[in-house]
């Protein structure tokens, strides 16, 4: 029989304490799929499926499968979605995981209505799993979610591991917050050795935050030319001033401003011409991606321009997806966007 361990006088163990855990080991990653150009998806048959392209979850390669018509003779009014798993296991080696599917909203929020989980699963080549009765085509077609004759799902996939046991760490490492000192730094401007005026405004910065972060301030400021020597503020004429600050605060914080749906987009097309003026490669990825999020029949078009101007190539092609759809094609030749398209950038339609 087990025996208790020896207490000291105040009845706790006495000694030296440790810790450990039982830990489910578990990965999870996401995919979202966007329908464009949802009415020619009607004319797949029942029973036939669209595929997602191939994304990784938990080492593994996984497929979102989209029925239009339904994936049974009992689903024909509905969308199916199922999960598949392209790698090849057999039974006894079969893939635990669990799905969860949302349709999104236009800000690329999950709708709890429509937000269904298939628990834990056995997936393997011949087990996929999803949900025959999704949405009825009529409800989502006669819902917001159907925008430009397009919508998004996103499915969450969970793989689970083997358990096991792991030391509790006795020291929590908090997580980096340089870029909170950084803008602090910024916001304080102590020790701030250079000045940019913009329109009316004026902003102070630090020279070697500046040339650590863009090739092109490097140049200016530390190169022969005249602003690497000048003690007078350095005018800014191309740029607006909120722009500009978003792009300050981003060379000391790596982060953009909380936004709304619609100043985000705004925001993301200005800034993404400031990058590219100043090399600054990371934060015009992130706007290029942000305004991948934005496009519509009115803004497409002043969107695949600035694409084509500034070499974004998947920008670009997300633009040519969702106008390769007639309906958003003729809802963006009506917008005033396209008139600027056709004259600046000839050469993509």
């Amino acid at each position: 029989m087990p025996t208790s361990s020896h207490a000291g006088g105040n009845g706790l163990p006495s000694g030296s304490g440790s810790g450990s855990s039982i830990v489910a080991g578990a990965v999870s990653g996401y995919h979202v799929l966007k329908i464009v150009g949802y009415s020619r998806t009607k004319e797949v048959p029942n029973g036939k499926w669209i595929d997602s392209c191939p994304f990784q979850v938990g080492g593994r390669t996984w497929h979102l499968r989209y029925y239009p018509n339904g994936a049974e003779s009992s689903s024909t009014d509905y969308i199916s979605l199922y999960v598949t798993l392209d790698d090849i296991v057999g039974e006894a080696e079969a893939v635990k995981a669990q799905a969860n599917f949302s349709l999104l909203d236009q800000d690329g929020n999950p709708l709890l209505p429509y937000c269904w989980g298939t628990g834990t699963k056995n997936f393997s080549e011949e087990n996929t799993w999803g949900f025959n009765k999704y949405i009825k085509r009529d409800e989502l077609e006669k819902s917001e979610l159907l925008k430009d004759d397009s919508f998004a799902v996103k499915v969450d996939v969970t793989v689970m591991g083997e358990f096991h046991a792991r030391k509790t760490p006795s020291v929590v490492v908090p997580p980096s917050d340089i870029h909170r000192h950084l803008g602090d730094l910024l916001s304080s401007k102590a020790g701030v050795d250079v000045e940019f005026r913009v329109g009316r405004e004026t902003f102070s910065a630090h020279r070697l935050v500046l040339v650590a972060r863009s090739p092109v301030f490097r140049a200016e400021l530390f190169g022969n030319m005249k602003e690497g020597t000048t003690t007078e503020p350095i005018c800014i004429d191309d740029i607006e001033a909120e722009v500009f600050k978003a792009l300050l605060d981003f060379m000391y914080t790596d982060a953009l401003p909380d936004m709304d749906h619609q100043e985000e987009s705004a925001m993301a097309q200005h800034l993404l011409v400031a990058a590219d003026r100043y090399d600054m490669e990371r934060l015009k990825l992130i706007c290029e991606d942000k305004l991948c999020n934005h496009i519509d029949t009115s803004s497409v078009a002043t969107i695949l321009a600035l694409a084509e101007q500034h070499h974004c190539h998947e920008l670009k092609a997300a633009c040519l997806v969702f106008l390769s759809s007639p309906v958003n094609l003729y809802g963006a030749m009506e917008s005033e966007g396209f008139q600027f398209l056709t004259k600046s950038c000839p050469g993509v339609y």
